[in-house]
Order: C-alpha cells, then structure tokens, then sequence
C-alpha cells in the first residue's frame, strides 16, 4: 500500500487561528475601551464647561456687575436678612434725580431682578436671571454690594461670589 503525504500544505491549523482571535479581540477591546472613556471624559469636560450652572452662574455674575456699577450711590435698601438688595438708578443719563431701581431677591430656587420707577412707585419689570439656586445673600460695605449665590443642578454646583461698587 501507498501511503499519500503531503508536503506543501498551506493554511492555518485551529491552534494558530484561536491564538490569532484572542490577540485580536484583545486589540480591539483596549481599543473600544480606550474610545469610550475618551468619549466619557470629554462629555465630562463639556459639562463643567457649559452646563446650565456655569452658564447660569455668568450671567448673574454679569447681571450684577452691570447693574450695581451703574447704580447710584446715594442709597441703598438691603434686607434685614440678606435676601434681596435695591439699588437706585437714573433712566437717563440726563435725569435730575434718580428714578428708577432694581431689586435682586431669590424666589423659588431663582435668582429675580425686579426693575421699577419710584415717583409713583412701581414695577416696570421682572426677569429671571439664573435657575437652580439653593442660596442667595446680599450684603453691603460703604458704596460695594456683595452676592453670595450658591447654584445646584443635581449634577454639579457652584458658589458665585460677586462684588460690584456702584459709580453713579
């Protein structure tokens, strides 16, 4: 009998194959893991750079600047407790006197500024400023006014601290 051998074989034996699979499922295993914590950190950046308690903080921040600095230093009304703050203002820069003010309180987790004529005296305005307020303190020193605001979304919180002397 004549026994058939052969010599050039060519492919792969199941051994070869099973370790050619693992190293390659390991491959793109660290891959897959290293694209999705990339994805997770920068969702993460994202959020401390432009969720609503950052933003929010801003803007009240700006908010108040803008209006304490244009107020009028000739009064100020500031509660007993440090809830809200009203400064005065001229409606025009060529006004005799000062008729106008702007009250800043919290309200419902809000930071409000309520905007008002004084002669006769009543409110022109009210807008929300920022969401998400947990507290608000108000305080005062000669011509400066300090906010002390503390912003909580559940994910993420934040203290303002502001500070603004008023020119006029």
């Amino acid at each position: 009998m004549s026994k058939k051998t052969r010599t050039n074989q060519k492919g792969f034996t199941i051994v070869e194959l099973m370790i050619a699979t693992g190293l390659a499922s390991t491959i793109i295993i660290a891959v897959g893991v290293l694209v999705v914590d990339s994805q997770r950190g920068w969702n993460t950046m994202y959020n401390r750079a432009y969720s609503d308690v950052v933003t929010d903080s801003h803007v009240a921040r700006r908010m108040f600047d803008h209006v304490i600095r244009s107020a009028s230093s000739q009064g100020i009304l500031l509660d007993d407790d440090g809830g809200w703050v009203e400064v005065y203002y001229y409606a025009d820069p060529n006004s005799p006197a000062v008729d106008r003010y702007a009250r800043f309180y919290g309200l419902n987790s809000q930071l409000l500024i309520e905007y008002g004529a004084l002669n006769p005296r009543q409110t022109l305005n009210t807008e929300i400023i920022c969401e998400d307020v947990t507290s608000c303190a108000f305080m005062s020193a000669g011509n400066s006014v300090q906010m002390i605001l503390r912003l909580d979304n559940g994910s993420q919180n934040k203290t303002v601290v502001a500070s603004a002397v008023m020119h006029n």
